[in-house]
């Protein structure tokens, strides 16, 4: 089971994985000195909804499954890529993965309704890997009316990555490791009503 810890000092942050079955750490995240920059954050919203509101249906597994559009701001000017990590935060499983995507040409909008499959050409090439055990997106879809919170992770590079389709989240956050220029977030909730 993998634990995250956000480890705040003045204007930096850490962010280390904890591994209990193999009872080692791994930083996640950040520059080659394990540290990120707090005064270079990259701002994520969406119009399909705000920060920390709750998810429209089009957008969950309870309706159409599709990605939502997402739009980042204060890029920073050596990007070569980005990359989107999408996790339920209230899963049993600590932020179980349901979408990762990388090697995405650097774009202030990415795009609504992302097609399914490994390679997505119409985003120049960029790559998704195995979330949710398949290769596309896979929106909210809490069990029974439970309420969960589900975290969009936007990852700005200074490369692209070599990974398989194959990859999966822990192989993306190990290949990140050192490339991450900014990083930002957009959080929201859905509820089944079932």
């Amino acid at each position: 089971m993998l634990t995250t810890w956000i480890l705040i000092n003045k204007k930096f942050a850490k962010i280390v994985t904890f591994d209990k079955n193999n009872q080692d750490f791994y930083d996640t995240n950040l520059s080659e000195k394990g540290e990120y920059d707090m005064s270079n954050i990259l701002t994520v919203t969406s119009p399909a909804f705000e920060n920390e509101a709750v998810i429209p249906i089009q957008y969950t597994g309870r309706g159409e499954d599709i990605s939502p559009e997402l739009h980042l701001s204060a890029i920073d000017g050596r990007a070569k890529s980005l990359a989107v990590i999408m996790d339920d935060m209230n899963h049993p499983i600590p932020a179980y993965n349901h979408w990762i995507i990388w090697n995405i040409p650097v774009m202030e909008i990415i795009p609504e309704n992302i097609a399914y499959g490994a390679d997505v050409a119409e985003l120049g090439g960029a790559v998704q890997g195995r979330g949710y055990g398949k290769n596309r997106y896979r929106g909210p879809k809490p069990p029974f009316n439970w309420r969960h919170l589900y975290q969009f992770n936007i990852y700005v590079l200074d490369c692209l990555l070599d990974l398989s389709p194959r990859a999966r989240k822990r192989n993306l956050i190990a290949a990140m490791q050192g490339h991450i220029l900014q990083k930002g977030a957009l959080t929201g909730y859905f509820q089944s009503h079932r």
